[in-house]
């Protein structure tokens, strides 16, 4: 569940726990709403967590003093390269005896 979602369901959840005043007969609104704000706070939360470990931010782990500040190189990805070459050992056909 990512940050947009998480807003989604507070908003969501506190429109019907403070917004919708109808009743239905076996369906509790403001239980609902409680339950869409509290997934939603604990997805946020949780989007917050990974997002510091997965993207976003990254932190500098090299640091000289008084060198210069390098950062840590992807290796380039390996290419595979397919070369094709045309043999011709004579015309079409049965093989020669």
């Amino acid at each position: 569940m990512g940050i947009g979602v998480s807003i989604l369901l507070i908003a969501a959840g506190a429109i019907l726990t403070w917004g919708v005043t109808a009743e239905a007969e076996g369906l509790d609104v403001n239980a609902i709403g409680v339950i869409l704000l509290i997934v939603g706070l604990l997805g946020l939360v949780l989007s917050m967590i990974f997002w510091q470990s997965w993207g976003g931010f990254h932190r500098r782990t090299e640091y000289v003093e008084g060198g210069p500040v390098r950062r840590r190189s992807v290796a380039p990805r390996r290419r595979t390269v397919v070369e094709e070459e045309d043999v011709v050992d004579g015309p079409p056909g049965p093989p020669l005896p």
